[in-house]
């Protein structure tokens, strides 16, 4: 479904070129799920950013779906986001001025869905991750746990074909870990590809794990 082949991703800071990401290539089928482990700072949110058309490679070559979009315009770029991804950031990136549910129904809106629909698919997400009660919560009402799993349903939806997560589990206890976990199970079995990443073991994901993929300062080791 994506494939990568020899891409990098280089900062300027100041007079130096930093290289986020370095010489990278990995091809991920559909309905695979598939772990990046690494340190913190080894290219992980990076590669995430760029599978999902959030950032710009520097040289190389993507390919989703058979079709290169390594040069696509940006308007090209948010088309694909939207019907594609769904993107868990780690800083949740909640609007606090929205409810939970305004929240979580936000990629909705440049699809022309009815408010009516999109309280109601948000409502469905929202009971599946335990968070119905804080609905019509303002995102700066929740704890970090909730705005971590408001942040998840967000992610899901559009239903999308392929979820990327960067650290989904921080700022959650064990038993709403346990919540998400499930969902992501339920997606896996729907056939959905998912790319998660975590710098250090996870037990409770082990089992829903395809494949692991090592970085380590912008290679994959």
């Amino acid at each position: 479904m994506i494939k990568f082949d020899n891409i990098t991703k280089s900062y300027r800071s100041g007079k130096v070129k930093i290289k986020a990401l370095d010489d990278v290539s990995l091809a991920i089928k559909q309905g695979e799920f598939v772990l990046l482990n690494g340190p913190s700072g080894s290219g992980k949110t990076t590669f995430l950013n760029i599978t999902g058309c959030l950032t710009r490679i520097t040289s190389g070559r993507i390919w989703l779906a058979d079709r290169e979009i390594s040069h696509f315009p940006d308007h090209f770029l948010s088309a694909i986001r939207r019907e594609k991804f769904g993107f868990i950031f780690q800083q949740f990136n909640l609007i606090s001025g929205y409810t939970t549910w305004e929240n979580v129904s936000i990629p909705l809106l440049p699809m022309g869905v009815s408010d009516k629909m999109r309280k109601k698919r948000a409502m469905n997400l929202l009971e599946e991750l335990n968070l119905e009660t804080r609905a019509d919560f303002y995102a700066n009402e929740l704890s970090g746990g909730e705005q971590q799993r408001a942040a998840v349903a967000r992610a899901l939806i559009n239903d999308p074909e392929i979820i990327l997560a960067d650290e989904p589990l921080s700022n959650i206890d064990s038993e709403n870990a346990k919540t998400v976990i499930a969902v992501l199970e339920k997606l896996k079995t729907k056939g959905k590809t998912i790319i998660i990443s975590f710098h250090d073991s996870q037990p409770l994901i082990t089992k829903l794990i395809d494949r692991t993929v090592y970085f380590d300062s912008g290679r994959i080791s």
